[in-house]
């Protein structure tokens, strides 16, 4: 049997890609559906406030070698054993560290509560330290398939495990279990689907050639995560908790489609990217089919999300909710420009560009941050507003430095993106004119969801988007096939 082609090995990845984060979301929606119900703001609220702090200790546990690993052309098994064991040790400091600077996370929010609750969450990133290797093996190799079985089993029972907590009055600490017991398993059922295994021999020699481009990466992961976690911060310090927690919920629900395309694209897009780095011509156009699919999917996808809002939180976790509405809806909009940001980053990182990726995102993460700072007493929603419109400006910035790297143009960029944007803009438009007068909840959010499907494709056929033809051609022939 032929050996798959760079193109079918994409379309592979990014089906199981997709059908593994749609899962996951799915586990997501509705584990989440079951926790809000039982749990306050406030309570989302704790959690929320410990977020950035575990992030940033992952990413400097994790010190950007992943990428590193993914990123060579050559690689032997000595690679991963010293990064392997670079993490382990890493992480230990590293909790050691938080772990004494609990009280003091505590105090910052005025919150006595967070210092126990801080020394247990964060043993989630000691936790994730022994699977990084064998993550950047199945990465590295387009085991697509291997990691979508470990992270949805992994939401499954870490779902049962925070549900079962919640449910018998541990509230905040259900919902910091959950968090916890899911990086446990996706590490454990990692070790038990990667074929790599560490040895006792340790040399931290191969991390020298590796360092050069993962300290960028970690720096840049840093400032990735301040960006995204800012909100949330600002909220914390100067807000309630019932606040900070209403914003934690319209993340939350906001980011799960766009985490969806996000993961999907990501399962493949850096691999991808590099293993045609050397061709440039080439890995111009495969840049561009991947953005032209991305902008398919998550216009829609986000757009949509943002349009059945109000129906989807009173149906699904009720009332005391409502107020984290008109957040989500704004997130949205910036949410489905995310992928597409995700996409620039991965292409200039495949191009070893990670200098560009660095200053990029250190750049824009200070200016988010500052933004918000000064427009902090006019309210959360203008906070909200300013932090969405410096996310989807900051597109060009990116797009600049791809045309900079293959010389596709910022005009010949928006033609993948601004069409998709229109249809999905015009689609949600005629849905909300349609489902206007429909007061009953249930029908409305039914009725949204079909005429905008409907309503999308029908666009999309009109304008002749090719996209819809690859897809619609694409999964015909895996039913042919399989049939």
């Amino acid at each position: 049997m032929a050996s798959p082609t760079l193109k079918e090995k994409t379309a592979r990845g990014l089906l199981w890609g997709g059908l593994s984060n749609g899962v996951q979301q799915a586990l997501n929606l509705l584990f989440g559906i079951f926790l809000a119900r039982e749990l306050t703001p406030a309570d989302y609220g704790m959690v929320g406030m410990l977020a950035v702090f575990s992030l940033i200790a992952t990413a400097l546990q994790e010190s950007g070698f992943t990428a590193a690993l993914v990123n060579k052309k050559e690689f032997k098994h000595e690679d991963y054993n010293a990064v392997f064991w670079f993490n382990i040790l890493m992480s230990g400091g590293m909790y050691a560290i938080l772990f004494l600077c609990a009280p003091l996370i505590a105090h910052f929010y005025e919150t006595p509560e967070l210092t126990a609750l801080a020394r247990y969450s964060f043993l989630g990133f000691v936790f994730s330290s022994w699977g990084t290797a064998q993550h950047a093996y199945l990465y590295k190799h387009l085991m697509v398939k291997q990691r979508s079985i470990a992270t949805i089993s992994a939401h499954i029972l870490s779902g049962c495990i925070g549900l079962w907590m919640v449910y018998n009055g541990y509230s905040y600490w259900g919902l910091a279990t959950q968090n916890l017991s899911y990086i446990f398993f996706v590490t454990l059922i990692y070790w038990a689907l990667s074929p790599w295994r560490p040895t006792l021999h340790i040399d931290f020699a191969p991390l020298k050639e590796m360092i050069g481009f993962s300290w960028k990466m970690l720096v840049t992961k840093i400032f990735n995560h301040i960006n995204t976690q800012v909100m949330t911060i600002i909220l914390g310090k100067f807000y309630t908790k019932t606040e900070t927690g209403n914003y934690s919920q319209a993340y939350k629900w906001s980011s799960m489609g766009g985490l969806f395309i996000v993961g999907m694209s990501g399962s493949v897009a850096q691999p991808v990217l590099a293993q045609v780095a050397q061709d440039k011509e080439r890995q111009k156009q495969v840049f561009k089919k991947m953005l032209n699919f991305v902008s398919f999917i998550s216009f829609p996808l986000m757009l949509g999300l943002g349009l059945v809002a109000h129906e989807l939180i009173l149906i699904t976790i009720k009332e005391q909710w409502l107020p984290c509405v008109p957040m989500m809806q704004l997130l949205c909009i910036s949410g489905a420009f995310v992928p597409i940001t995700d996409l620039h980053r991965h292409l200039l990182v495949s191009r070893k560009r990670v200098d560009v990726y660095l200053w990029n995102s250190v750049v824009s993460g200070i200016l988010v941050l500052l933004a918000c700072l000064v427009v902090s007493p006019l309210g959360i929603m203008t906070m909200i507003v300013v932090y969405v419109c410096i996310n989807i400006a900051w597109l060009a910035v990116w797009q600049y430095f791809v045309w900079k790297e293959i010389g596709l143009s910022i005009i010949h960029s928006f033609k993948e993106i601004v069409p998709f944007a229109l249809i999905a803009a015009a689609s949600m438009a005629v849905t909300w004119w349609i489902t206007e007068g429909v007061e009953n909840i249930y029908y409305c959010i039914v009725a949204k969801m079909a005429v905008a499907a409907v309503s999308y494709i029908a666009l999309s056929w009109i304008f002749k988007a090719e996209m819809l033809k690859e897809c619609v051609g694409y999964l015909l022939h895996k039913k042919v096939t399989n049939a």
